[in-house]
């Protein structure tokens, strides 16, 4: 078909060229001069609540013990709210996007506004949650009418920042750079600023070349770059020599992609390669009317089908919920997290309701409760015996209440530390009954099967009890069975699918509803006396990990060990970020990041053979081409002249020692390096292996520091040429900053 193209067609794809170029820099030019091209695409130009932040509110900032009114403001790009801080020297200009913002949340709902925001109506509060470990910002406006602007604007525009392309969220990036760069406010851009913008965003250029790029975009000849002017430059710097080349092998001579020539692509990429798909492709992708009028893809339109979810190396299959929620509820693995309720250090730090909230907005399944003797009768959650701060118990279970199943539908459990005697054990059965209502599990599921777990599917929306149970006895003697185990009657009935009991490597008659805890260091130690019995175990019964009691600092073990093993509720320290963490997110990264993933058909099956100590286990080969990388983050704002020096490391993590290769670094320039390098990496038991991208600031004086990273279930890896967005390392996107690889896994 290529061919019949160009033998039919002759010059006519050149003059749909010429023409689509024509007619895109005219579109561009008409949208410049009108600036409002950003609401315009939002549909939000005539939006009440979006042009009441354009114009300004007064808000009060509400934090401990202080608050103070401050003009906040929605800027002109319809991403970026500007705030006005009266400093004691001078005033500052702070800024924060719309992209960095997981939630608005109207009324008092944030435990900060909920203990000082009490001089404040309700309906005239709101909070702002950010991803990440960023703080909310607590806020109250005059009126209800000025609150209810915000939270709905605020909305709107988190619901178009979703659907943002790649591309957009760039422009908005460097616009963002431009702003700050341009020091006089004159919206106009001298060479020292331009040099000034470059260094921003991570790129050391030749003075020569920067000043030559500077002059060819400085059409009006005034030594300064305004409007188009400053456009063209960026344009300029965004350009992709690697995805031209690309481009340009598939598309031919004439420098434009037909859909057969796109079908080709696909198939090289093991995609679903019809020719109704690389229709559908062109349609949604390709900018340019006239082009996409006769059903051609321009080079802009690839690289925003190469930015977007089709492109990136998560299969996008992978990002709903896809896998049987019908098996027992052991047949999954579930995020799981310890010592929920700390905010960070497990000796001094603070205790929150809001790190139930973040957990629980990260796919978390089981959450931690320390339950401690409190004053006026009411039970308190804490790290017993330390100088962690205190929260209510019920205040706790009021916040499971209203976010347990906001992010994810399936069961969650709360894995109760009970340190209370028998009275205000009672009040917390009170509590969970009255708050949770029919959330709770208070009962066995009728229709299930005694000598299986029930499914996530047959639990959904509903809230289990883990905890120890009173053991049916006789009239006679259950005062004696209540004074040995200290556990009030009302608490143990709530305990029905997670009885926590001690470990017996051979069931004999236990009950699949029991369950039981290990340290990791008793978990390492059965794994190599007795590691097939614990996998089948693990096939019938739930067991969970927590980490070892001398970690102070709340640092984490790496979860894989434990996953190789069957075990399914690994908990970890959420609010303690590093790679521990990426692989918790990354295992839990699949079946729409609802936290319960299957495990592999050999870790279900109770007459297993697997062990996971043993080293013989299926192989892959993984071939990485680390190609390119795209607008890494600045890491030392505070100096202009520190520029990253990035490389790349790519880990498998899987059973035994992980295996890594890494990349020479480039030497300053974090805005578009270029390595074209390939590693080759061992994947060992493929169906369990977890796959990181890493990028790190290279450093021979000390040790490297990191700038951002990726990663994703082995099976999930999709081959080809691959976008992979990376992320903070407390798993906030670092979005526009990507890496541009190609994949290819052999079967040897």
């Amino acid at each position: 078909m290529p061919g019949f193209w160009r033998t039919i067609c002759g010059g006519k794809r050149e003059k749909y060229q010429r023409e689509a170029e024509v007619a895109a820099e005219q579109e561009v030019q008409c949208a410049r001069s009108q600036g409002l091209t950003a609401f315009r695409k939002m549909a939000l130009s005539d939006d009440e609540d979006v042009n009441t932040m354009l114009v300004g509110t007064l808000l009060w900032k509400i934090k401990p013990g202080w608050r103070q009114q401050r003009l906040y403001r929605l800027e002109s790009d319809g991403m970026t709210i500007w705030y006005e801080s009266k400093a004691k020297k001078a005033r500052s200009k702070q800024i924060f996007s719309v992209l960095h913002i997981e939630s608005v949340r109207e009324g008092r709902q944030s435990e900060g506004l909920r203990r000082n925001g009490g001089r404040f109506p309700e309906n005239c509060c709101f909070s702002i949650s950010f991803m990440g470990r960023r703080k909310n910002l607590d806020l109250a406006a005059s009126t209800d009418q000025e609150a209810r602007s915000w939270v709905h604007g605020l909305q709107k525009l988190m619901e178009r920042a979703v659907a943002m392309s790649q591309r957009e969220k760039l422009v908005h990036w460097i616009r963002d750079y431009l702003h700050q760069a341009d020091r006089d406010g004159d919206e106009k851009m001298s060479f020292q600023e331009v040099k000034n913008m470059l260094r921003m965003i991570n790129i050391d250029m030749n003075d020569m070349y920067a000043y030559s790029l500077f002059k060819k975009c400085d059409r009006s000849n005034t030594d300064t770059l305004e409007d188009c002017e400053i456009e063209e430059f960026c344009t300029q710097l965004m350009q992709r020599t690697e995805l031209e080349e690309i481009f340009h092998r598939y598309s031919g001579e004439d420098r434009v992609l037909s859909a057969e020539e796109l079908q080709e692509f696909l198939q090289h990429q093991g995609e679903e390669a019809t020719l109704e798909r690389a229709q559908d492709i062109i349609q949604r992708f390709e900018l340019n009317e006239k082009a996409k009028q006769h059903g051609l893809m321009m080079q802009e339109g690839f690289m925003m089908y190469l930015l977007s979810v089709e492109g990136d190396i998560f299969s996008q299959k992978h990002r709903k919920v896809y896998q049987d929620m019908t098996q027992p509820l052991c047949h999954y693995f579930i995020s799981s997290s310890h010592n929920t309720y700390l905010t960070n250090h497990q000796l001094v730090g603070a205790s929150s309701t809001e790190s139930y909230i973040r957990a629980f907005m990260e796919g978390c399944r089981c959450v931690e409760l320390d339950c401690w003797e409190g004053t006026s009768g009411e039970p308190v959650i804490y790290h017993g015996h330390t100088f962690t701060s205190k929260i209510l118990f019920k205040d706790v279970i009021s916040t499971i209440k209203h976010y347990a199943f906001k992010y994810s539908p399936y069961p969650v459990i709360l894995s109760i530390e009970n340190h209370c005697g028998l009275e205000q054990q009672e009040t917390m059965a009170y509590h969970l009954r009255n708050i949770l209502g029919d959330m709770l599990l208070t009962k066995p599921i009728r229709t299930a099967d005694p000598s299986k777990m029930p499914s996530p599917e047959a639990l959904k929306g509903k809230i289990l009890i883990k905890g120890k149970k009173l053991s049916p006895r006789s009239p006679s003697d259950e005062e004696e069975g209540r004074s040995k185990m200290d556990i009030s009657q009302e608490l143990s009935d709530l305990v029905i699918y997670c009885q926590s009991v001690e470990y017996r490597d051979q069931p004999g008659d236990q009950s699949v509803c029991e369950m039981s805890s290990f340290s990791e260091d008793k978990v390492r130690r059965l794994m190599k006396e007795s590691g097939n019995a614990l996998v089948r175990y693990n096939t019938r019964q739930l067991s969970r990990i927590y980490p070892d009691g001398l970690r102070a600092n709340s640092s984490n073990f790496s979860p894989q060990e434990m996953w190789i093993a069957g075990c399914q509720l690994v908990a970890l320290n959420f609010q303690t970020p590093g790679y521990k963490m990426d692989l918790n997110r990354g295992r839990f990264l699949e079946n729409g990041g609802c936290g319960y993933v299957m495990k592999p058909e050999f870790l279900c099956k109770r007459d297993t053979i697997f062990n996971p100590e043993d080293g013989s286990a299926c192989l892959r080969i993984l071939h990485v081409r680390i190609i390119s990388a795209q607008q890494l983050p600045k890491l030392n704002q505070e100096n202009p002249n520190s520029i990253v020096d990035p490389f790349v490391r790519v880990e498998i993590h899987s059973m035994g020692k992980k295996r890594e290769k890494e990349t020479n670094y480039i030497l300053n320039n974090g805005f578009n390096p270029m390595w074209n390098e390939t590693l080759q990496l061992e994947v060992l038991c493929p169906e369990l292996a977890l796959v990181r991208f890493v990028v790190e600031d290279y450093d021979k004086t000390s040790s490297n520091d990191f700038v951002g990273q990726f990663t994703l279930p082995f099976p999930s890896l999709k081959q080809g040429y691959r976008h992979v967005h990376l992320f903070s390392n407390d798993g906030a996107s670092l979005s526009p900053a990507t890496l541009f690889v190609h994949v290819h896994i052999e079967d040897p």
